[in-house]
């Protein structure tokens, strides 16, 4: 049975018809479940909800890695009407506690591994609703449920009701609960497996993203719980461990975030590395480069998109998209506004080496039709009056787009540089450095300048290996024609790895905030025209005191 066959306007309606399937539903490890057994775990779950449940929103936390309980958590919120709650395991401290108290979660699901981090942290709930699914206690509370039919928890469910509350990935500001609610999920599930050819019985999707995050369950199971396919879960990303992944599954779909692409492309090539099932990769802000190297390596086609877990903005590459752009709208009004004037950026034109030329067309990428489909923040009504100004959805990214209609993505909201009055985006900068050989991934980002405005600096990660060599560096930047006047790195910080968020997106905000300072090699050029050099601590110390020449020092604490 599929969505065709009954109309599923609920998250609970798909669950319900998957629930008498006995093909397979999830992959895990050494684990199968069919699909019916998949319902009837999260019903067993659901019963344990239902019978703690107390007056106020029915939210329950999980903090998890991807594992089969994690979705098991989600079945049975599907059918039970609680909303789940995925809590970000790379966060710690009073930031944790406040994503637990923030979104109402009535009970914790965790385990002994990650109970730890929530030790001597106030969540406002008593230690009996901290379940640890490695226990004695909990295997308990299954078997009193043993036997649970989804019928005997089915509550009434609202297409409107929150199934969802995802955080974001906190990348450029503190990350907020995006609503996920069961009619949307629905919709997703019914609408996005025929877009990528998804059946249930030639398809396997693979996940290895987390599934706190919406490119997890939005990019991957909805394909599989529209149709029925099975769904192969990894704990946890790993990049040796994809290709025999994909080979010990029969993965034909994957989803990723482009980072995680570029960790994949920089393990050791085989020469069978293409001998496998892998059809096509769906995800969001992987290069041109790897998308091309990744297909000609493991033979697979891409399917990559501009999106959110908000939802209102879908923009697809299609066949004949030009080269880094993210392609055209799915649906709505969508363009590029100044934030300033409400009025639409002037169309993007390019220099002989396929450059921007005109920074003026650099804007908000905005949806301003009426059919805007955000559900907005949980309890940030602040959050989500600033995504719906004016009646228009705001993505809080930066974007210019040709007279064409094609979209280009110029950073995100925080990724605005001023240098010497002249205004640009990090994006196209990024996009150059990650020519230069040996670079695996880059990030370009503000830092401030002693007198006024902003200096460039670059965070380079290389494949593993190779040394950085300044004055190649220098040369390269030299030889590249649509390098802008004021492009080029002041700062060059080389990095082991790469920060990045608990959704494997880069994470430039610590690299924002250490700035020149703290461990690791960092170049930079002392004057303006300069070579690199190495920045020893007689240069810092030299630096702030220019700072605080200039009354500036208070942008260094």
């Amino acid at each position: 049975m599929t969505t065709d066959d009954v109309a599923a306007t609920t998250t609970a309606d798909l669950l319900l018809q998957r629930s008498g399937e006995d093909r397979p539903g999830l992959l895990f490890e050494d684990e199968r479940y069919t699909w019916a057994e998949v319902v009837r775990e999260g019903a067993r779950r659901a019963a344990i909800a239902l019978d703690v449940r107390t007056d106020g929103p029915f939210h329950v936390g999980v903090l998890l890695d991807n594992s089969p309980e994690y979705l098991f958590w989600i079945v049975a919120g599907g059918l039970s009407g609680a909303a789940v709650v995925g809590i970000n395991s790379t966060r710690r401290g009073a930031e944790l506690a406040h994503d637990v108290g923030h979104t109402d979660c009535q009970m914790i699901v965790t385990d002994r591994d990650h109970l730890e981090l929530l030790e001597g942290l106030d969540l406002g709930l008593p230690p009996e609703r901290v379940w640890l699914v490695d226990s004695p206690e909990y295997a308990a509370l299954l078997e009193r449920h043993a036997g649970t039919e989804p019928d005997q928890v089915l509550q009434p469910i609202d297409p409107q009701q929150p199934l969802l509350l995802l955080f974001t990935s906190g990348s450029t500001g503190a990350p907020k609960a995006v609503v996920c609610t069961q009619g949307r999920f629905a919709a997703i599930a019914g609408r996005t497996p025929g877009m990528f050819g998804i059946t249930a019985e030639g398809s396997v999707c693979y996940n290895a993203m987390p599934m706190f995050h919406g490119n997890a369950l939005m990019a991957s199971w909805a394909m599989c719980l529209g149709t029925g396919a099975p769904w192969a879960l990894r704990r946890k990303f790993s990049a040796s461990g994809f290709l025999p992944d994909i080979r010990r599954f029969g993965a034909t779909y994957i989803n990723y975030v482009g980072r995680a692409l570029a960790y994949v492309l920089a393990t050791p090539e085989k020469p069978d590395d293409a001998d496998n099932p892998l059809q096509l990769a769906f995800g969001t802000e992987a290069t041109d480069r790897d998308m091309d190297e990744f297909s000609r390596r493991f033979g697979c086609a891409f399917f990559e998109s501009y999106g959110s877990s908000e939802g209102p903005i879908s923009i697809i590459k299609v066949p004949g998209t030009p080269p880094h752009s993210l392609g055209r709208p799915q649906e709505g009004d969508v363009a590029v506004v100044d934030p300033a004037t409400l009025e639409e950026c002037p169309p993007a034109r390019f220099g002989p080496k396929g450059e921007l030329v005109n920074h003026e067309a650099i804007g908000e990428i905005v949806r301003r039709d009426g059919e805007v489909t955000f559900e907005g923040y949980y309890n940030n009504p602040e959050a989500s009056a600033e995504r719906l100004r004016h009646g228009w959805y705001w993505s809080g990214d930066l974007g210019y787009r040709d007279d064409e209609g094609w979209f280009y993505f110029a950073g995100r909201g925080a990724d605005w540089l001023r240098v010497d009055s002249e205004n640009f985006a990090t994006t196209p900068i990024e996009r150059i450095i990650a020519r230069f050989p040996g670079v695996l991934v880059n990030a370009v980002y503000p830092v401030p300048d002693s007198r006024t405005g902003d200096q460039v600096m670059a965070a380079i990660e290389l494949v593993p290996g190779t040394a950085f060599d300044a004055d190649e560096f220098d040369a390269f930047l030299d030889a590249q024609e649509d390098l802008g006047t004021k492009w080029a790195p002041r700062y060059v910080r080389i990095v082991d790895q790469m920060p990045l968020t608990g959704s494997n997106k880069l994470d430039k905000k610590p690299l924002r905030s250490r700035r020149w300072d703290g461990p690791g090699a960092v170049w930079w050029r002392p004057a303006p025209g300069d070579r690199l050099r190495p920045m020893d601590d007689d240069d810092r110390a030299t630096l702030r005191a220019e700072f605080a020449e200039f009354g500036r020092d208070h942008l260094l604490t």
